[in-house]
């Protein structure tokens, strides 16, 4: 990738100044945050808006490769209440319209523009180079009064009892090995896929319709689209929908390709390394040829397996899961910075409750778990759509055209919606409920 070249973020202090000598690490705080990426950052930034003293602990040094570029619609909601979209607007993350599929590698279909559904501001969203937003969103915390270590490497949640009562540290730089415990009453694991906590606790179950695999890398020279689609997210099903590609324009010429299959076809012995796996995909996706045949690739190849997951429960007394640390789904709608967005602001609100009222149970702190979950059901019942086999979004809505509207709220992120998911129940058995 070509904007990496930006300083790292070694320290980071409340002045929201990275060159500060870094602060000494207090041994109290009323909320500890483990990881600094859009759930972490976004819960921390709110809880210290509202005075609470934070501090978010992150193992990684910024800036730090992320894949999950892809913005939806609704992440507008909180980006405005942290205070970035203008930052966004000025940047050079390239403006997202619409997406659009194609089928079996060639079948395009028209489309989805959000604006034509929702003429609100909102509708137009960015495609990001994660280090840069992630970094934003850090910062962003700093500024609202947090305290934040970057190559801070949490070794384990202390509890009394069932109550997680701080955290044990191993800090890098200036103090490198000093290891020390540090004490809140809330501890917000944000850990992401590495699900600290979660993992730990016994908590995560993977999802048994959804075990795929997903091979990575990164293009310049790609054939874009003009004008307002030049921006566009496109999901490309190869022949036999055995696999789909996703193409996402980023700055400086770059886009993002993967490639998404079920785990035992796209990672067997047979097959071979990534790159060889990604280029007899690519073979079965004429539309993805066309795009990428005057290309060059400028980064290797990544990649990532089975990731799919929940955990039983997003809460518990003293602690509670956000974002990926709680559950992740299949990338193919682009949920995941979303879902870590809205996770982080519900819980920051339910963490802001809990001190009002010193209350620091899991049914406090977890108050906004069932609206999430069912925003997140409906996310993955829409993912179980796209896979299912013989079924066709753009055939359901021939017979059901009244569900376009409802088709198009989910693409956007507009899942707390009330009746947005009555679609599923026409579906009835075409499409697995999520406890299949």
């Amino acid at each position: 990738m070509t904007r990496e070249n930006v300083t790292p973020i070694m320290i980071v202090t409340t002045s929201g100044d990275p060159g500060q000598p870094q602060p000494e690490l207090g041994s109290e705080y009323d909320v500890i945050v483990v990881g600094g990426g859009p759930a972490g950052s976004t819960t921390a930034a709110l809880v210290a808006e509202y005075g609470h003293r934070t501090l978010v602990l992150e193992r990684s040094p910024f800036p730090r490769f992320h894949v999950g570029e892809s913005l939806i619609p609704e992440t507008w909601w909180t980006l405005n209440r942290l205070g970035l979209i203008e930052q966004l607007k000025r940047s050079a993350f390239p403006r997202k319209y619409s997406v659009q599929f194609v089928s079996d590698g060639v079948k395009e279909s028209a489309p989805f523009y959000f604006d034509r559904h929702n003429p609100h501001e909102s509708s137009q969203t960015w495609q990001v180079v994660r280090s840069e937003f992630d970094r934003m969103l850090l910062e962003k915390a700093v500024q609202n009064g947090a305290v934040a270590h970057t190559a801070a490497q949490v070794l384990d949640v202390l509890f009394e009892g069932e109550r997680a009562v701080g955290v044990s540290v191993k800090l890098a730089g200036a103090q490198a090995s000093r290891v020390c415990e540090i004490r809140a009453p809330v501890i917000v694991d944000a850990t992401g896929q590495s699900a600290f906590l979660s993992n730990r606790l016994g908590l995560k179950t993977s999802d048994t319709l959804l075990k795929k695999g997903t091979v990575w890398t990164y293009f310049t020279g790609a054939r874009r689209d003009e004008g307002r689609d030049a921006g566009a997210t496109l999901i490309m099903q190869t022949e036999g929908k055995k696999s789909w590609f996703w193409f996402i324009p980023l700055p400086d010429d770059v886009v993002s390709v993967g490639c998404t299959g079920g785990l035992p076809y796209m990672f067997n012995r047979e097959r071979g390394p990534a790159q060889v796996v990604f280029n007899e995909e690519l073979q079965r996706c004429p539309a993805m040829q066309q795009r990428l045949a005057r290309a060059a690739r400028c980064t290797d190849y990544f990649t990532t397996k089975d990731f799919s997951y929940r955990a039983s429960t997003a809460c518990g007394p003293g602690w509670l899961l956000v974002g990926d640390a709680f559950g992740f789904i299949d990338p193919v709608y682009s949920s995941g910075v979303f879902l870590a967005l809205k996770s982080g602001e519900l819980a920051a609100d339910a963490i802001h409750k809990s001190f009002a009222l010193s209350d620091f149970s899991g049914v406090r702190l977890g108050a906004w778990q069932p609206r999430y979950v069912e925003g997140l059901e409906l996310f993955r019942r829409l993912v179980y759509a796209f896979y299912t086999p013989g079924f066709s979004f753009s055939a359901f809505l021939g017979k059901h055209p009244q569900y376009r509207d409802h088709l198009v709220d989910m693409l956007t992120g507009n899942v707390f919606k009330p009746g947005v998911g009555d679609m599923f129940q026409a579906m009835g058995d075409a499409v697995p409920p999520p406890d299949a």
